[in-house]
C-alpha cells in the first residue's frame, strides 16, 4: 500500500472513530425528547449516551447487533414488520429511546420501514456516510448510537424525506386504545 493509501485509509477509520462518542470515555451527553408509548411527550431531558456493547451482544440478534452497531443492512422485505401500518411508537432496539409515530410512516415499496420525520429531530442524529464509494447521509438514535439506516430526498410531502430505516433497528409499540 502506497504511503497516500495508508493516510487516506487512516483517516477516514479516525473519522468513524471520532463520529461514535459513548458515556464514560468522555461524558457525552445528549438532549432528547421522551415519549410515552402512547406517543404523548413527556419532555426533554439529557441524559448520558448509551454503551452498553457487551449487554447488546448478549440480547440482540445477530442481525440486529450487526445492523445497529456495525452500520449493517438488512435484506429488503426480508424482516416481518416492514410493512406494518397499525398505529403505534417505534422506539430504538438498543435503548428504547423514542424515534418514529407510525402516523409519519408511508410505503415506500423499498422493502423497508419508511418515515417522513422522526418524531423529534433531537432524537435521531444525521451523519455524512462515504462507505461504498457514494455519499449518503446515515441515520443514528441519538441517545445510542445506534445505525438505524438512511435518510433520502425523494420522500412525499410535506417534509419531501424518506427515512429509510431497517426493520431490526426498530422496537415497535402498538397504540392501546
Amino acid at each position: 500500500m502506497q504511503r497516500r493509501q495508508f493516510l487516506f485509509a487512516l483517516s477516514g477509520v479516525a473519522a468513524m472513530l471520532a463520529t461514535r462518542s459513548y458515556a464514560g470515555v468522555d461524558g457525552d451527553k445528549v438532549t432528547i425528547m421522551q415519549f410515552a408509548d402512547d406517543g404523548k411527550p413527556l419532555g426533554r431531558v439529557t441524559l448520558p449516551k448509551v454503551n452498553k456493547d457487551a449487554e447488546w451482544k448478549r440480547r440482540l440478534s445477530p442481525l440486529a447487533y450487526h445492523v445497529t452497531r456495525e452500520q449493517g443492512t438488512e435484506q429488503a422485505f426480508s424482516q416481518p414488520g416492514y410493512d406494518r401500518h397499525e398505529p403505534g411508537l417505534y422506539r430504538c432496539v438498543c435503548c428504547d429511546s423514542a424515534l418514529f409515530d407510525a402516523r409519519t410512516k408511508f410505503d415506500s415499496g423499498t422493502g423497508w420501514p419508511s418515515f417522513w420525520q422522526p418524531i423529534a429531530a433531537e432524537n435521531v442524529r444525521n451523519v455524512s456516510d462515504r462507505l461504498f464509494g457514494m455519499t449518503r447521509t446515515e441515520v443514528r438514535c441519538a441517545l445510542c448510537e445506534a445505525h438505524l439506516g438512511h435518510v433520502f430526498d425523494d420522500g412525499p410531502k410535506p417534509t419531501g424525506l424518506r427515512y429509510c430505516m431497517n426493520t431490526v433497528a426498530l422496537r415497535f409499540i402498538p397504540l392501546r386504545g
